[in-house]
């Protein structure tokens, strides 16, 4: 891989450009949300602020296995098919189960589990080929893009699973807090037996499938900042001869990396069950890119040893935030390919230009 280009630091800027270069992505995102409040209608409500989060779930979970994978020095191009495959067989599990007579509670439950174990089947793969049998990156994944695909659609029957409960839908479409000003406050569940007048009034306060994604995500950002596995990630993605020298067991991780990537993939699966109440075999074939794309902006370089969840988290939003406001605005929707093309290669010209001046705390 050829060498980056790199900036001198210099002592002549100002604190402020630092801290700008250094946060490009965050003040990228606070203009973004300027804009669409200033140009739209009512686009910084509670309302439509929610479901830019929601909109932002599965790029983010996507995105935080890929950023893994990424600051080894990978790519996961598989994300997305992979995500499919844990969809079909999330809604799968579930449809079977509460044939059988099982509580709906306990098949949802048990279905998001089998999708998550089915899940690390394409991440051991890709992490075998990648790791231990030196198959590039880019053509392991790809290879599993198709399989992960095919398979879907073998176990789905080339037909969107249907028939799930609707307790499936009750959560993925739940709050956390519903809140009628002057009269009350409750929890999990939206009050029956309202007036017209008063579900106006009702303000859902988080969405619980928010809630499912951010646990998960700020696990996982603990784990890379602060733990060893996180250390050694950043080290084999900065020079494997190095990790080995430093007695990392190199292929070990990498398959780690990969599995963990798969184990999102699924999870974003369950969690467009629970958004859809289906699965589907294309579940997240538009969403391989955006995924890509979140953690390139969040600073992550393609070179690999360098990236944060917290950075993956501001690309999340800054995609979701772009989509829900040309919808807000009325642009046809294919304009989106166009600006996260441009926001893509302007973070990676960033990348490739000045290293040293969006390095962050070093």
């Amino acid at each position: 891989m050829p060498e980056r280009m790199s900036a001198n630091s210099n002592p002549g800027l100002s604190p402020f450009v630092l801290w700008t270069g250094r946060n490009w992505s965050f003040v990228f995102l606070i203009l973004e949300l300027a804009v669409f409040g200033i140009l739209g209608v009512r686009f910084l409500r509670l309302e439509n602020l929610q479901n830019i989060l929601v909109a932002s779930t599965t790029i983010l979970l996507l995105g935080v296995g890929e950023t893994y994978v990424i600051i080894s020095g990978g790519i996961d191009l598989s994300v997305g098919f992979v995500m499919g495959f844990g969809a079909v067989n999330c809604a799968k599990t579930i449809v079977l189960l509460q044939s059988q007579g099982v509580p709906d509670w306990m098949a949802i439950l048990l279905g998001a589990a089998a999708a998550l174990i089915l899940g690390l089947i394409p991440g051991v793969v890709n992490g075998t080929l990648v790791a231990r049998l030196n198959v590039p990156p880019f053509l392991a994944t790809f290879g599993m893009y198709g399989i992960a695909y095919g398979f879907s659609e073998i176990i789905s029957k080339n037909t969107p699973i249907s028939g799930l409960p609707a307790l499936t839908g009750t959560i993925g479409h739940g709050y956390v807090l519903y809140f009628l000003p002057g009269k009350f406050l409750r929890f999990f569940s939206r009050p029956d037996g309202l007036a017209p007048i008063e579900l106006r009034r009702l303000i859902p306060i988080i969405p619980n499938i928010v809630i499912i994604t951010l646990v998960f995500v700020g696990i996982f950002a603990f784990i890379l900042a602060r733990t060893s596995f996180g250390r050694h990630t950043y080290a084999v993605g900065g020079s494997r001869d190095a990790a080995l020298r430093a007695g990392i067991n190199v292929r070990a991780h990498l398959t780690k990396t990969y599995i963990l990537s798969s184990f999102f993939a699924s999870l974003a699966g369950v969690i467009y069950v629970l958004k859809f109440v289906t699965g589907r075999a294309d579940a997240g074939s538009a969403r391989m890119l955006d995924a890509v794309v979140a953690v390139v902006i969040g600073g992550a370089s393609l070179y690999g040893g360098t990236g944060t969840v917290r950075g993956t988290l501001i690309g999340a939003l800054i995609i979701a935030t772009l989509e829900t406001g040309m919808v807000n605005l009325g642009i046809p929707s294919f304009n989106r390919y166009i600006a996260i093309g441009v926001i893509l290669v302007i973070a990676v010209l960033i990348d490739q230009f000045f290293p040293e001046l969006i390095r962050k705390g070093e």
